[in-house]
C-alpha cells in the first residue's frame, strides 16, 4: 500500500495507484472520487457548494464548488496521464445535517450538491458508477484507484466499500 493524500475541505488531489486519497468530514458535502482504471490516476474532490456562479469571487477557490471543481479535477488527472473517456466516478455526503420545520429548498445544500455533482459528471461524460449519498449522517471517505474502491466510514455504522 502506498500512501494516504488528505483532502482538505474545499480542495482536491490527485494521485497515482498504489498511493490513496481520503477527506474527513464530509457533512452536506461531497466526495467526488474519479479514476482511469487503466492508468490508475485517480482523484477525490470534496466540494462544499453546488454553483460558482451565485458566489462572488468564486474562482478564488474553485474546488470549493461541483460546477468548477470536478473539472479541475479531470484537469489535473489528465496531466498525469489519465484519459477522460477511459474515467468513472463513485459520490458520497450530501447529507442533510439539520433539518427544520419550514425549510426551504435553497436549505437543503447536501441535496444540491448532489444533483450539481451528478449533472456536472454528465456534462463531461464521466459515468457515476456507485454513491452513497444523503441521508443524515457525515460520512469519511477513502479512494484507491488501483481497484476503484471507495471506502465510507460514518459513526456507528458498519464500513461501506462501492
Amino acid at each position: 500500500m502506498g500512501e494516504i493524500i488528505k483532502v482538505g475541505m474545499a480542495d482536491l488531489k490527485t494521485c497515482v495507484a498504489p498511493d490513496g486519497v481520503i477527506t474527513l468530514g464530509l457533512g452536506s458535502c461531497v466526495g467526488i472520487a474519479i479514476r482511469d482504471p487503466i492508468s490508475k490516476v485517480g482523484g477525490l474532490a470534496h466540494i462544499m457548494l453546488p454553483d460558482s456562479t451565485a458566489i462572488r469571487n468564486a474562482q478564488q477557490n474553485i474546488a470549493k464548488f461541483a460546477d468548477t471543481g470536478i473539472p479541475e479535477l479531470v484537469k489535473q488527472m489528465e496531466k498525469r496521464g489519465a484519459k477522460r473517456d477511459r474515467m468513472v466516478a463513485k459520490i458520497a455526503g450530501g447529507a442533510t445535517m439539520f433539518k427544520f420545520a419550514g425549510t426551504s429548498d435553497t436549505m437543503q445544500v447536501g441535496e444540491r450538491n448532489i444533483q450539481a455533482s451528478k449533472q456536472t459528471l454528465v456534462k463531461l461524460n464521466i459515468p457515476l458508477l456507485a454513491e452513497d449519498t444523503g441521508k443524515n449522517y457525515g460520512r469519511t471517505v477513502t479512494f484507491f484507484p488501483e481497484t476503484g474502491e471507495f471506502h465510507i466510514k460514518a459513526v456507528g455504522k458498519t464500513i461501506l466499500i462501492i
